[in-house]
């Protein structure tokens, strides 16, 4: 017998001063019986980031095929492709073949480090990549505050994340190992 999705829902108020973007959103995130939660919030912290009303979860770890996240446009087409973890640079090239822009939200410690010194030759050349990091420890902070019930505030002001509910704060900083090359 199959295992099930594990269901959370998440408020989450966005102060994103860098893009100058303020909003509520009541998101349900279905946690694959494989991922954890570092994972789950790694995938919300991706939202947060990059929020709009047209973004949205897929499938994620359930479908080979979505991204973990996706942002369409009104035809269907795929402008917005978000992967978290450490995906193969045969993925990364077919996401960024497809849409505008693709981003890669990358954890794990070590192994993420050596995920990038592998990789970083070949993505160099995707021109709409971005990849970010967080490291170990603060991975471990989002993790800790998983509730089956979540309510975040979130404010996002010169690269930093400040993740807070009624009981803890969490200030994260992600490292940006590549830039989208702009032209």
């Amino acid at each position: 017998m199959a295992l099930k999705a594990t269901i959370f829902k998440a408020k989450v108020q966005i102060a994103d001063m860098d893009r100058d973007y303020y909003g509520e959103h009541q998101l349900t995130l279905a946690r694959h019986p494989s991922e954890t939660d570092e994972r789950m919030m790694m995938r919300l912290l991706a939202f947060v980031h990059n929020a709009t009303s047209s973004l949205a979860f897929t499938r994620g770890l359930s479908s080979a095929e979505d991204a973990d996240l996706w942002q369409k446009s009104p035809s269907g087409e795929i402008d917005l492709w978000i992967e978290v973890g450490l995906p193969t640079a045969e993925r990364l090239r077919k996401a960024s073949n497809r849409c505008g822009r693709v981003l890669v939200y990358s954890f794990g410690g070590r192994t993420a480090l050596v995920w990038w010194q592998k990789l970083q030759s070949q993505l160099t050349r995707l021109g709409n990549l971005e990849v970010y990091y967080l490291p170990a420890h603060s991975t471990a902070q989002l993790a800790a505050m998983v509730e089956r019930n979540m309510d975040f505030s979130v404010t996002i002001q010169d690269g930093y994340f400040w993740f807070a509910t009624r009981n803890h704060n969490v200030e994260l900083s992600p490292e940006i190992w590549q830039q989208e090359q702009r032209s």
